[in-house]
């Protein structure tokens, strides 16, 4: 090649190179890769952030009805004619808070329950419910929430949802520490139990619990007390979970003086919600409450259960001590 020939074509690739179409080019490629090593990331940064609920949780029966899927991020529980099914956390925990997100059945769930709570074992259990009782198709669940102690409920609150909880899945929240017990639904709170026990209400503070998770066939009375009957060709029925989350529940000591770590945690050390949250409990409870046992006079016909009264009692206290300090 002679020298002339040589210069012309390192002149054509030099007009090549600094031509707009070749830095399209290089743009795209560069655009290209960038992407790649973004895709790369972040599929990196979900595997290593996974909430993995087979670490984590036992399918406890069923019999195959109940199964991990997703590389053991996402379960599902099955109920046919034949058996529901359920799970339960590996750890016991005494005091925390536990998250868990829920897709329940769709369509017609009518005679269907569909569960998450907490429970110890015994006779004399204590237990923190959320149950969604199912409904027929078009009609709204009803969220039934229930606190027992040393055994006994009888402290049923119910409330519609303000969202489809069928359509994706929701969040679904249980704090539990010495001085009081919250349910939560995307961060809301929607219940408040307290520590009563200077009135002589039980509260759960000295047995550890299971997270417990259920999909059962409960038709003698989920759905309008028991009128509407779980429809089974529209079976099988299927609930969904995934991402559990127990980092903020321990097995600890009960009393609040312990050494732990866990009793200068904000969860633990919380006695009450702030005004924020109070405003939202009451708007929830105005709203979508369609059952409070407190307001049940009917059934509780001899007397209200005293946590009931607790304002009033409150109140008169403080008007009594008032006159006292007067005379």
């Amino acid at each position: 090649m002679s020298q002339t020939q040589i210069n012309t074509s390192a002149t054509y690739n030099l007009k090549e190179e600094t031509s707009p179409k070749w830095k399209t080019k290089m743009v795209s490629h560069t655009l290209l890769v960038m992407s790649l090593i973004l895709f790369l990331g972040l599929n990196t940064f979900l595997v290593a952030h996974a909430n993995y609920l087979n670490q984590n949780i036992d399918i406890t029966w069923g019999d195959g009805r109940g199964n991990f899927q997703n590389n053991g991020t996402l379960l599902n529980l099955t109920l046919d004619q034949s058996s529901g099914s359920g799970f339960q956390s590996k750890a016991e925990y005494l005091y925390g808070k536990v998250d868990m997100q829920i897709k329940l059945v769709p369509g017609n769930s009518a005679g269907t329950v569909t569960t998450f709570y907490l429970k110890s074992q015994g006779l004399t259990w204590d237990e923190i419910d959320f149950e969604f009782l199912g409904n027929v198709s078009g009609d709204p669940y009803i969220l039934h929430t229930n606190v027992y102690t040393q055994g006994k409920g009888d402290r049923e609150q119910q409330f519609y949802l303000w969202f489809d909880p069928t359509a994706e899945f929701h969040n679904y929240s249980i704090l539990w520490n010495p001085s009081h017990i919250v349910f939560y639904v995307d961060g809301k709170p929607i219940r408040e139990f307290k520590n009563l026990e200077a009135m002589g209400v039980a509260y759960p503070k000295s047995q550890p619990m299971r997270m417990y998770g259920s999909l059962w066939n409960a038709d003698d009375w989920a759905t309008r007390g028991g009128l509407v009957k779980t429809n089974w060709s529209e079976g099988p029925f299927v609930a969904s979970f995934m991402n559990y989350n127990s980092e903020n529940a321990c097995v600890c000591p009960g009393d609040s003086s312990s050494s732990s770590s866990t009793s200068t945690s904000e969860w633990f050390s919380q006695r009450g919600m702030d005004s924020s949250s109070r405003k939202v409990l009451k708007w929830v409870q105005k709203k979508f409450m369609v059952y409070n046992y407190c307001k049940d006079k009917k059934r509780f016909w001899q007397g209200l259960p005293v946590e009931c009264d607790a304002k009033k009692n409150n109140k008169n206290k403080n008007k009594n001590k008032n006159k006292n300090i007067k005379s």
